[in-house]
């Protein structure tokens, strides 16, 4: 019996979510035609007509990761300095889904730094997301409730402050659990907000 479109549609999607586990349990570094032959319980052979080359399931991998963080649910924030908190926790690993996501994200660095073309890009996705914080914090210090000074500046400050707390918390779910993870952001939002006379 031949195979319609939506058999190749529904095999496709079957192959995608065994390439996201595989990167959920083994990152990056894990990520093979073998191992995701095996999560998928088929051939090598029969990955080889989706992924020719070890690139193109990086590629794919990389496509994935894109898209599953663009679809993925954000917080309501309002306006102002809780606008700037629902985006910053919205990067946090605080739940089981948002902890693979940030643990694909992370292994994906090496393949990045080892890629000038994908570093490029890596580089874009930062500025861009930067680019929209800075928008939040204009908009908070123009509530008033974050002190006056380069929104730019405090955004690529608050960004650093995320992505260390979220390699943190990957390397030491113990010591930084979600309601810890949430606090320390509240005590760095605070300090934002109390600006740099305080203390």
């Amino acid at each position: 019996m031949p195979r319609t479109k939506g058999d190749h549609e529904a095999r496709r999607r079957d192959v995608s979510e065994a390439v996201w586990r595989v990167l959920a349990a083994h990152g990056f570094h894990g990520l093979t035609l073998r191992a995701v032959a095996a999560e998928l319980g088929a051939t090598t052979g029969l990955l080889t007509h989706y992924f020719p080359a070890k690139r193109d399931l990086v590629a794919h991998a990389l496509d994935l990761l894109d898209r599953r963080s663009a679809a993925r649910p954000r917080r309501a924030g309002g306006a102002g300095l809780s606008a700037v908190r629902a985006a910053l926790l919205d990067v946090l690993p605080l739940t089981a889904e948002a902890t693979d996501s940030n643990r694909i994200w992370v292994s994906s660095w090496d393949t990045a730094l080892a890629d000038p073309g994908l570093s490029d890009e890596y580089a874009r996705k930062y500025a861009r997301s930067r680019d929209k914080l800075r928008g939040l914090v204009a908009a908070a210090q123009d509530l008033g409730e974050l002190p006056a000074g380069d929104p730019a500046r405090v955004a690529a400050g608050a960004q650093s402050f995320v992505l260390g707390l979220v390699v943190q918390a990957l390397f030491a779910p113990a010591a930084f659990s979600p309601q810890h993870q949430v606090e320390l952001l509240d005590d760095y939002l605070a300090g934002l907000a109390a600006g740099p006379s305080a203390g």
